[in-house]
């Protein structure tokens, strides 16, 4: 995989959301055929005959990653969304974020017991929003094999947060602070 094509692609915002916080754009790794491509066949390749029931996608660019995934890996996909957006009984789980309190939510039958997960998400910042989602996943009996993420940032403490706690962190492009240029 060329990940200078890819770090290429993705879109550097400077102050958004808010003064001082540089955005990674990957909206449009999305839009790019041959950069979605490669993206999607490399986050799978870990992954190659095993037996992995559920993609678990955050709201909302993982939700992309994870159809794309579960359909190359024949597994399921599961959703975690911003409280009060799923219809149906649902677990939740609360945590700070970069820019302040959240919470989202599964369905409670999304997952069963002993399903072999991997949850994908676009960026890990400070790992709030992945370890909320561990959480949920855990809470429902799943057994999480591998986090799979477009970005790293390095210079923040989420990949440490989760590798600690021994989860298996796989990402494409890394970030440190160095590599921040307004």
């Amino acid at each position: 995989m060329d990940k200078s094509y890819l770090d290429q692609r993705i879109r550097k915002v400077p102050n958004f959301p808010k003064q001082g916080i540089l955005f990674y754009d990957v909206t449009t790794l999305f839009e790019d055929a041959q950069a979605f491509k490669m993206m999607i066949d490399a986050l799978c390749k870990p992954y190659e005959g095993q037996k992995i029931d559920k993609i678990v996608g955050i709201d909302a660019r993982g939700f992309l990653m994870a159809s794309a995934m579960a359909y190359i890996l024949g597994a399921g996909v599961s959703i975690v969304r911003k409280k009060g957006k799923l219809p149906y009984k649902t677990r939740m789980a609360s945590y700070e974020k970069e820019y302040g309190p959240d919470t989202i939510e599964m369905h409670e039958d999304t997952i069963k017991k002993g399903e072999k997960v991997i949850i994908a998400d676009d960026l890990l910042a400070t790992g709030g929003t992945m370890l909320a989602t561990i959480d949920l996943v855990e809470q429902l009996g799943g057994d999480i094999v591998g986090i799979d993420l477009i970005v790293n940032l390095t210079f923040l403490p989420g990949e440490k947060l989760l590798t600690e706690k021994g989860y298996k962190v796989n990402y494409l492009i890394d970030y440190d602070n160095e590599d921040i240029k307004e």
